[in-house]
């Protein structure tokens, strides 16, 4: 396929810019792709679809304050640096953008906080997206994390245009988040709220927690007319033996099993064996999932609705099927749904 047919006019007032007041109110569009029905409903009557014994694949990974506000030395230049992976723990290493990017050399001091509580030396550009630091700090890890988290601010995607509010760090989070990591949030988990899950458990739905640790490649624009060209980049992932197993239980049962969010999808795609079973993971991922591919694990998918041309819209097509997608994204502007980080969602069965 092509990334042209990935593209749709999306009025930019339905582009979602602040999380709904409670997280399983949010509205539910409801593709069935056998009946290529679409019905209307809230996220909290996910629980007519699942019964006894069906699985949700839920994202367990954890946003970290990524977007850090400092100042180059001598100029005192304002600079912005998104931490995107740490390289090397011992020596503070990280890999990172930074904007202004014309303004960074290699052997620049970059200074964080009040007084330059952090100072960060450029050491490489490694890439042709971003540059390696080094972080000079004299006290423990666990200080240094800590004045990372401080000084760091929630990594809100910049479509939104808006400083970073208070209710960004609980919401820009799934609520059983646990590994940090990730520097994208798995936004399909955040119509999960504490009671809504205790009720899908009451009713003896299992869930099977993997870890993928989103990354800035989730947003990247495609600059390539064939996506057989496109390259994902590599996230890190994790799938254990345990979890594994109650997902295989399930499809042996002939139960559901639910992949909530493209993350979670990748994840199980990424760790399926030839048998069809899911296997233990631990490792890198940088699959990249669109049409004509066949997704072989999930009977059922939780996602948000996604930016045109996106590498996750693309995803959500091989599962629900190109032109059905295409026909409720129209329903769906149509209907005014919110889209993107913050916006309603929509269940594929």
């Amino acid at each position: 396929m092509k990334l042209s047919q990935f593209r749709y006019y999306l009025p930019p007032e339905l582009i979602a810019n602040k999380p709904s007041d409670n997280r399983d109110e949010s509205r539910l569009m409801v593709l069935n792709r056998a009946k290529q029905t679409i019905k209307h409903k809230t996220f909290k009557d996910i629980l007519d679809y699942f019964e006894d014994g069906d699985v949700f694949v839920i994202n367990n990974t954890k946003v970290f304050p990524a977007r850090l506000y400092g100042e180059k030395e001598k100029t005192g230049a304002r600079i912005e640096v998104f931490l995107l992976r740490e390289l090397n723990r011992d020596s503070l290493l990280w890999d990172v953008l930074v904007d202004p990017a014309r303004k960074i050399r290699i052997g620049n001091k970059l200074y964080f906080g009040e007084e330059g509580e952090l100072v960060a030396e450029v050491i490489d550009n490694t890439t042709s997206r971003g540059r390696t630091l080094r972080f000079l700090y004299d006290g423990s890890y666990d200080e240094f994390k800590e004045t990372l988290q401080r000084l760091g601010e929630t990594p809100l995607p910049k479509i939104h245009q808006r400083d970073v509010i208070p209710e960004d760090e609980e919401r820009y989070q799934t609520i059983y988040a646990k590994h940090e990591g990730a520097v994208a949030a798995p936004t399909a988990g955040f119509h999960f709220s504490r009671e809504l899950m205790k009720r899908l458990e009451l009713m003896g739905i299992n869930f099977a927690e993997i870890t993928l640790h989103a990354g800035l490649g989730n947003f990247r624009d495609i600059e390539v007319e064939d996506l057989t060209k496109h390259k994902m980049d590599s996230e890190e992932m994790i799938v254990e033996q345990s979890q594994a197993d109650i997902i295989n239980k399930a499809k042996l049962n002939k139960k559901k099993i639910c992949g909530v969010g493209t993350t979670s999808m990748k994840a199980i795609e990424t760790a399926v064996s030839i048998t069809g079973m899911i296997k233990p993971y631990s490792g890198w991922t940088n699959k990249f999932i669109f049409p004509p591919y066949v997704c072989t694990v999930a009977d059922a998918m939780v996602t948000n609705l996604h930016l045109p041309m996106s590498s996750v819209m693309m995803m959500v097509a091989s599962f629900a099927g190109y032109d059905f997608l295409m026909k409720a994204y129209k329903e769906a502007i149509a209907e005014k749904y919110q889209f993107f980080t913050y916006g309603d969602a929509m269940l594929v069965l």
